[in-house]
């Protein structure tokens, strides 16, 4: 277990202190560790995801056990991953002591016996030392606190509340069942025969009791279903994309919308994204579910560079942003986000909508989306592009715009906060007028 912790604790490290993104650094330490067995995997992954995600707690409780700063950075984080195992894994506590006591007789044999000593501590003093930090809201609901008073601000302290503790849940795994190769129903049947558990939560979308590996999936590689959040299917479901249409998938990688909106429609697809290597998860997507589109490498903001000047009957345009929506899934988002990080996304967002506009054809529809929370990525950017736009229009998705059953969860301005079932988006349908 030490070799764990100790791997963990590097992850953790790299994030925090040089602001590293959690997957790519957990892939890399995975890569190294090839001879680990898939439970030691994870394992790792666990620690590395469960330490980030309540940070801000385990961060309290150790400030109030240390009676000075410590001087090693790697004893701090390993002291984090080793709290988050007494706190919330199954593993027994006089073995995660001990594992973390040889962890740091590697890392600093002069420190090895305050190791010890503050764990023990902890595990004395688990309620008390639990009660003290949540006196500080960063303690109580492990964000940052520029991030609970932004969102106190824009939806009040209950559903804000309710935002942050679906932050620091387990994200379900759901499905987006390709309609070409079946129903959603026949495909429940299948996982029911499997033994596999799961309900439906939306036209093409089921959720799993528990998740599973996707290769136990069954026909995952023959392209009969795809793993993606209830939330984000709403997208091709509001484009309302028909057959023979042009349509546009701006910022498109890995994608998953873009297939969705393929399974949904014969449509001449353009997946467009600035990264090409990004580009290349959106083939091997494509190739898996036998579905076809035309990928390009370009700037959403720049279409010059790209659009051959025909235009687009549909435009999703996915923009980049803080993610505050999808925490749970990526825990490290909430600690290397700053607040003034949503003014440059609402800045970016404003530019490519803009570019973007002028790219749709008269009468069409375009689909403002963002994975945030944050009003000032959302509705704002929306607001001001309106202001500026008079051929834009904004369709009220609580009216039931085209075929699309759940509309009733979005607020009045678009807005889907995450719940038990989904993730939170934001999504604004807007037309080109006369």
């Amino acid at each position: 277990m030490h070799n764990i912790q100790l791997a963990a604790t590097q992850i953790v490290q790299q994030v925090l202190v040089d602001g590293r993104n959690l997957n790519q650094v957990l892939d890399e330490s995975l890569r190294r560790k090839s001879v680990w067995t898939p439970a030691q995997r994870a394992a790792l992954q666990d620690l590395s995801y469960g330490t980030l995600r309540f940070y801000g707690q385990l961060n309290a409780i150790l400030d109030l056990l240390l009676h000075k700063h410590m001087t090693d950075n790697r004893i701090t984080y390993l002291l984090l991953v080793a709290l988050y195992q007494l706190q919330y894994s199954r593993a027994a506590q006089h073995a995660v002591v001990d594992h973390a006591v040889r962890s740091a007789d590697i890392l600093n044999p002069k420190i090895r016996g305050l190791v010890n000593a503050i764990l023990r501590n902890f595990l004395r003093n688990q309620a008390e030392l639990l009660t003290q930090a949540a006196l500080k809201p960063e303690g109580k609901y492990s964000h940052p606190q520029w991030w609970i008073d932004e969102l106190d601000s824009q939806y009040g302290e209950d559903i804000a509340v309710s935002i942050l503790e679906a932050g620091n849940g387990h994200p379900p795994m759901t499905l987006r069942v390709n309609r070409r190769r079946g129903s959603a129903a026949d495909y429940l049947a299948t996982l029911a025969e499997q033994g596999i558990a799961a309900r439906p939560i939306a036209p093409d979308a089921l959720q799993l009791d528990k998740a599973v590996p996707v290769d136990r999936l069954p026909g995952f590689f023959e392209g009969m279903v795809s793993v993606q959040d209830a939330g984000a299917q709403y997208a091709a479901r509001l484009l309302d994309v028909h057959n023979g249409m042009r349509v546009l998938d701006a910022c498109a990688a890995p994608g998953g919308k873009a297939a969705h909106i393929l399974e949904m429609a014969d449509a001449e697809l353009l997946a467009l994204d600035k990264d090409e290597k990004r580009l290349l998860r959106v083939a091997e997507n494509l190739q898996r579910l036998a579905l076809s589109a035309t990928l390009l490498a370009g700037d959403a903001a720049n279409p010059a560079s790209w659009w051959d000047g025909r235009p687009f009957e549909r435009i999703l345009a996915d923009v980049p942003c803080s993610a505050s929506g999808v925490v749970r899934r990526h825990p490290d988002i909430k600690w290397l986000r700053r607040k003034k990080d949503i003014a440059s996304f609402a800045v970016q967002q404003s530019e490519i909508l803009q570019s973007l506009w002028k790219l749709l054809a008269q009468g069409g529809l375009l689909l403002y989306a963002t994975c945030s929370v944050f009003k000032q990525e959302n509705q704002d950017v929306v607001d001001g592009f309106l202001a500026r736009t008079p051929e834009a229009r904004q369709i009220d998705l609580t009216g039931g715009h085209g075929t699309h059953e759940l509309l009733c969860e979005f607020n009045l301005e678009g807005q889907l906060l995450p719940t038990d079932q989904h993730d939170g988006f934001f999504y604004a349908l807007l037309q080109k007028t006369a």
